[in-house]
């Protein structure tokens, strides 16, 4: 990846976190910064990069620098809230999304999925893809609901729901590299347990949406613990089968990450719906739950994506690890609610993104 485009992504995922702490320096209840923070992570960084892994190109291509433009338009469009945009730029994204897909696994319909003989890691792969294009496409029905219906009048029927769609594409490729970094073993029990993986983490996070946008407490408690059980086979799988390397070190970082947020996330729906507790002291939970997925989890899988080809590089793997956890686990939720402490935030993690995106190679 050249410099340029190094500095485009540190600018765009730093332009992220300092927006996710924008309500203290500009509270205006019509600005939705929340909304911007993570449109601008998951589908502008996320998904761009998720094209540029996918086309294996040098550079940004075409479709790539399109996807870019109009998911940034898409952004600001769904933080103004201005509707006849933000339903209609998805459709075009879907579009090149779907075109590096087909170019990619050569089909338009995705049976691979369904193949034996298909890796995990592609499956992931192609699993990221199409859950991006089917993001953007329902996230432009849900504003022609809002807008023309409603048809469909769940509470949990709304953009600000459907943005969390975004973080999907971005675990999955993450998921894709994780598994493209264990040895291959023959069929047999750990084939197995790799589609029940595969499988488990697609259709749980499926479900586990669709159980959200009902408000269902229950099936929610179900489906989260069942989902920390599959993220713990993923860590024990690639623990025992994830070939040494520096990537290594960052991806298992990176599932320990998830871990909490399984953690996190069972206990807010436990807290939320038993009724003894205010959304205001759910707050320091819920911002703990949301750093540690998007800066924590997501931001170790996007670093491998970024630095590919790079491997081995000058850097010292454990103290940047523990830069990034200090940094997610202590700063960024402290610094939601104290600006002190978000100036400190937003400043360790530009150290962490140029140590991320600009340590040189080690000559081979």
């Amino acid at each position: 990846m050249s410099r340029p485009l190094k500095w485009l992504f540190l600018l765009m995922m730093s332009s992220a976190l300092m927006f996710g702490f924008m309500h203290q320096v500009m509270p205006v209840e019509e600005l939705n910064f929340e909304r911007l923070h993570i449109f601008l992570f998951n589908l502008c960084t996320g998904g761009t990069l998720l094209l540029y892994f996918s086309e294996g190109q040098a550079g940004l291509s075409i479709r790539g620098r399109f996807f870019l433009f109009f998911s940034v338009c898409f952004a600001l469009s769904a933080f103004f809230d201005y509707s006849p945009a933000a339903m209609l730029l998805p459709w075009p994204l879907a579009v090149l999304v779907e075109q590096v897909r087909v170019r990619t696994f050569g089909r338009v319909l995705p049976y691979a999925l369904f193949l034996g003989k298909e890796s995990v890691s592609r499956k992931f792969h192609q699993a990221a893809l199409l859950c991006l294009s089917l993001a953007l496409v329902f996230s432009s029905f849900v504003v022609f609901n809002k807008e023309f219906g409603p048809w469909v009048t769940l509470d949990g029927f709304t953009l600000n729901t459907f943005y969390l769609a975004f973080s999907f594409p971005v675990s999955l490729i993450s998921m894709a590299v994780i598994f493209a970094l264990m040895r291959r073993e023959p069929v047999g029990l750990i084939h197995y347990l790799k589609e029940i993986a595969f499988w488990g983490v697609n259709l749980g996070v499926i479900v586990f949406f669709l159980f959200i946008l009902g408000h269902l407490y229950l099936p929610q408690m179900a489906i989260a613990t069942t989902l920390f059980f599959l993220v713990l086979l993923v860590f024990l799988l690639y623990r025992h089968l994830g070939i040494r390397s520096q990537q290594k070190s960052f991806l298992t970082s990176g599932i320990l990450f998830l871990l909490i947020t399984a953690v996190s996330g069972t206990l807010y729906i436990f807290m939320k719906y038993s009724g003894n507790w205010s959304p205001e002291q759910l707050q320091p939970l819920l911002r703990l739950h949301a750093f540690t997925a998007l800066y924590g989890w997501n931001l170790s899988g996007l670093t491998v994506i970024c630095r590919q080809g790079d491997f081995p590089i000058q850097l010292h793997s454990t103290k940047v690890i523990v830069l990034h956890w200090i940094t997610v686990l202590i700063l960024c939720p402290l610094g939601y609610f104290f600006l002190p402490f978000a100036v400190v935030a937003v400043v360790a993690y530009l150290v962490l993104l140029g140590k991320l995106l600009f340590s040189e190679s080690v000559p081979v």
